[in-house]
């Protein structure tokens, strides 16, 4: 009986070893592949806020053609060669889990071309609307003076630092609303150097 035990449980340590050294090499074999899909993401969505076209045989030469990455004091830009937008990513958190995404600046640093959100857990339907690019594009044009405001619909005309919150979430409304401005307001003084 105890012989059994013993060769029952020199096959459940055999196995464990075999599956972890499985799960071990797919990461390893999959981690870059994972890098570069997450590097190409950011480059498609800076390359798309900027109207660069672009394929997917294409990318990485369009990307090096059309943009410079700038780093300043420690922070990343990406700059548009052609009208000097300005690109970096903004990340934080939402109702329901991280808020990520990329936004693109004019070259007065302050008025909004276009915002993508790459990643985010909010409730679709409501807070999920955030994601979407008919939402997104209500950012277009808005300006951070010195912050952006996200209020309630009504019927006075938005101010040129104001967009709606997205109905029935207004908490997520609210979080966006500080991911962004955190961001603008944590790189200003970085953001001033770039260009210059």
């Amino acid at each position: 009986m105890t012989k059994r035990y013993l060769q029952m449980l020199q096959f459940v340590l055999v196995m464990g070893l075999v599956t972890s050294l499985v799960f071990v090499g797919m990461e390893l074999w999959t981690a870059p592949l994972i890098a570069a899909n997450s590097a190409n993401e950011l480059r498609s969505s800076i390359l798309s806020s900027n109207d660069i076209a672009f394929n997917t045989g294409n990318i990485n030469a369009v990307y090096t053609e059309n943009v410079e990455e700038i780093t300043v004091d420690g922070l990343m830009f990406y700059v548009v060669k052609s009208t000097g937008n300005i690109s970096f990513e903004f990340e934080g958190g939402g109702v329901w889990g991280p808020i990520e995404g990329v936004i693109t600046l004019a070259p007065d640093k302050e008025t909004i071309v276009d915002i993508r959100v790459l990643e985010q857990q909010e409730t679709p339907g409501l807070g999920g609307i955030v994601a979407t690019r008919n939402y997104l594009s209500t950012f277009k044009g808005i300006r951070f003076l010195p912050t952006i405001e996200i209020n309630k619909p009504d019927s006075d005309t938005n101010k040129a630092n104001e967009v709606d919150s997205i109905t029935g979430a207004t908490r997520t409304s609210k979080a966006f609303e500080g991911i962004l401005n955190e961001t603008y307001t944590s790189r200003l003084d970085a953001l001033a150097k770039v260009g210059n």
